[in-house]
This record gives C-alpha cells, structure tokens and sequence, in this order.
C-alpha cells in the first residue's frame, strides 16, 4: 500500500477537465487531488512554494538524483539561443534555465526570470548574488498568465516544471506567444509519463512512497511532494501539448523525450 494516495495516470477525457475550457465552465480548478476556486488556485500553488522555496533546489537534486540538471542543459542547448538573446523565463523559480541562457547569450544579453512567487525568486538571486552571470538576469515579480511586458519584446521564452501550476494552462502559453517577437522560440520542459510499463510501475512507487517520505523528513511537508506527483499525472501527454501549443499560433513544434519519457520537452516557433 502506498505511503500516499496514487491516483493513477489520467485518462485523455480526465486530462482535459485540467485545462481553461472546463475550468472556466465550471468556476473549479485542481491543483493535485484538491479543488479551488477558479481565483483561488494561485494561492494554494503560493503557498506551495511558500513551504518549499528554501529547499527547492536541494530536493530537486535528491529526488532526481541529480539527472534534472541534465534535462535542463539538454532543453536550453535545444533552443539553440544566439548571441545577444533576450529571453523569458516563465515560472522562472529559483533560476536554474535562467543561468543556462545566461551563459549562451553573451555579456549583450538578458534573461528575465519572471514568477509570482517571491521566496522562490529570493532564493534563486541569493544563487547569483556573486556570480559572472548575475547582470545579464533580472527578477521580475508577475503572474504567468498576465505577462507584464508588451508583445514582441523577448527571442526566446521559455518554462521549465511550471506550467502545469497555472490555473489556466492555455492561457500561459497565449501570453508567452504575445511576448515573443517574430520568428521567436519557445521551450516548455515538463514531467510526463513513462513510456515502459514496468518503470512506469517502479516510478509509481517511488513518487507516492519515498518521495512524501523524504518531503516529510526534510521539508516537513509530506502533501507538498505527493501533489507534485499528483499534478503531473494530470498533465497534458506530449502529443496532446504539441496540438494545444499548435493551436496557440506555434509552428514547426517538435518534442523530446528523456530518460523513458519521465520529462519531455517541446519547442515552438512563432512564425
């Protein structure tokens, strides 16, 4: 018996009542097994990060066991920035694809790590308080689905394990378009579900076993972990976030799978 409820891989109809359709049909929004109010879903996910921003970092590394960082260096080497750039980082967190931008754009670009949460973006400026990279990034404070910057302002933008924390998965993507300026490209770098069977099986028992376990232990947050898990068995598969990212105006969109499709990313074009 699992350490915490397992509420199994979504179905393709159950999938979709996570998305802006059904959410602003029925007023309801999930954040894990839980439900809120359509406006009241941000601050369950603040308080979320809230709980966790100090060791973010430190769990990401342990309950990935290191291999996180590598999907990041593979998405940002995939969006293939130029000299120059100038990105945004949506649901930016603590900086982490900020810095790998930061080093391929050069000292004339700028990375903007733009997230609602303060304490995660408090943590991630103390990371680059005495690094080279720190005056090409700034910290901007905003909601994901009301980017405060006008259209075609940045060459790339890109998110990383945060867009499924929005209330309205679409509409972060509508946002991230607006911003971008023709010929603009866009990384998305999510969890989703393994393609084998077996390691399907061993994952699940991991995420709703020793993952609340350690949340517990080191956080003090067993649910904090378990919804993490809980979220991405809700989310969108690949195929399914290439067409909502097609229907948003993105061209050419292509995807990656990573280590048995545990996280997958996808990048885009704005034609």
């Amino acid at each position: 018996m699992a350490l915490w409820k397992n509420p199994r891989w979504y179905d393709a109809i159950k999938r979709t009542k996570q998305l802006d359709d059904h959410v602003q049909r029925t007023g309801r929004a999930a954040f894990g097994l839980k439900t809120y109010g359509e406006t009241e879903k941000v601050d369950a996910v603040t308080c979320h990060f809230n709980r966790v921003a100090t060791k973010y970092d430190f769990m990401n590394s342990l309950l990935s066991f290191g291999i996180q960082q590598a999907w990041k260096r593979k998405a940002v080497r995939l969006l293939a920035l130029n000299r120059g750039d100038k990105v945004l980082d949506v649901c930016g967190g603590t900086g982490d694809l900020a810095r790998l931008a930061a080093s391929r754009i050069g000292p004339k670009g700028q990375v903007v790590t733009y997230d609602i949460n303060r304490a995660m973006m408090e943590v991630g400026r103390r990371k680059f308080f005495e690094s080279s990279l720190n005056d090409r990034i700034f910290w901007v404070q905003g909601d994901a689905e009301r980017i405060s910057f006008p259209e075609h302002s940045f060459n790339a933008a890109m998110v990383g394990f945060g867009i499924r924390n929005l209330t309205h998965l679409k509409k972060g993507f509508q946002e991230m378009h607006r911003v971008l300026k023709p010929g603009g490209k866009l990384l998305c770098l999510e969890f989703s579900k393994p393609t084998h069977p077996v390691f399907r099986m061993v994952y699940d028992i991991y995420s709703f076993n020793i993952m609340p376990l350690l949340g517990q232990l080191i956080v003090g947050s067993a649910e904090s972990y378990a919804c993490l898990s809980e979220t991405i068995r809700m989310f969108p598969l690949p195929e399914e976030l290439s067409a909502i990212l097609r229907n948003t105006g993105f061209q050419k969109i292509n995807y990656h799978r990573m280590t048995n499709s545990i996280a997958v990313v996808h990048v885009g074009l704005k034609e």
